[in-house]
């Protein structure tokens, strides 16, 4: 997937490697401790960046339908709890965001890192920021064939509003309760829509796309995937 979408993956690996840097793939940043690469790295990491973060998109949707927008919220919340593991005390956490994104809106992001202990200690725009020469991406299959800085950029989302969050991980030492994350919509408020990709179905139509919907979401709920 990365091959076909970014045909330069290669050589930006390669780049990083000879910077002796270690690339992982396929690491869900929500479940970090279930990936055999991150063991033994508990409690040792300094800083951690996550730019401009997205749950994926769900075809027919746009980020901010109430029907799908929860997932965004999980993936800050589910974010955050992962990282409490791994960050030292004190660590950085900076996450990159547009102050118009409908997606990973930026109250999640603070609230997500308020729940996990982490302090809000600066917001900066991502143009002041040091690694701001970092070449933004659609994140979906748009950049098989274009990027925003090619003469189309996001309609919304413009440069000067993108923002960096930057969290102090600061732990009281008390047990934090489990984790609530956004819980997704049932099968009958699916089955009820008639917008987005249901728009013009029939009504088996919107009966089949609604179950399978359902079944992804509770799969990604479950943590099978999210992100």
């Amino acid at each position: 997937m990365l091959r076909e979408r970014y045909q330069e993956i290669d050589e930006t690996i390669g780049i990083l490697e000879g910077l002796y840097a270690e690339v992982f793939h396929e690491v869900d940043c929500t479940r970090i401790a279930e990936n055999a690469q991150f063991k033994g790295l508990e409690g040792s990491l300094g800083a951690v960046y996550y730019n401009f973060p997205h749950a994926g998109s769900v075809g027919g949707f746009f980020d901010s339908h109430v029907l799908v927008n929860w997932r965004h919220e999980n993936l800050m919340r589910l974010f955050f709890r992962a990282l409490r593991f791994y960050l030292k005390v004190g660590g950085i956490v900076k996450v990159a965001s547009n102050m118009g994104a409908v997606g990973v809106r930026f109250s999640y992001i603070i609230e997500s890192a308020y729940q996990n202990e982490f302090e809000h200690v600066e917001t900066v725009p991502f143009l002041q920021w040091s690694l701001r020469r970092y070449g933004r991406s659609y994140g979906d299959r748009r950049d098989a064939y274009r990027r925003p800085d090619q003469g189309e950029g996001y309609n919304v989302q413009k440069a000067e509003k993108d923002m960096v969050y930057t969290f102090k991980f600061n732990p009281s030492g008390a047990t934090l309760p489990p984790q609530e994350i956004r819980l997704p919509p049932t099968l009958r408020t699916l089955q009820a829509c008639r917008d987005g990709p249901f728009s013009g179905r029939t009504d088996q139509g919107r009966a089949e796309l609604a179950k399978q919907l359902h079944k992804r979401f509770v799969m990604e709920c479950s943590g099978q995937h999210v992100g």
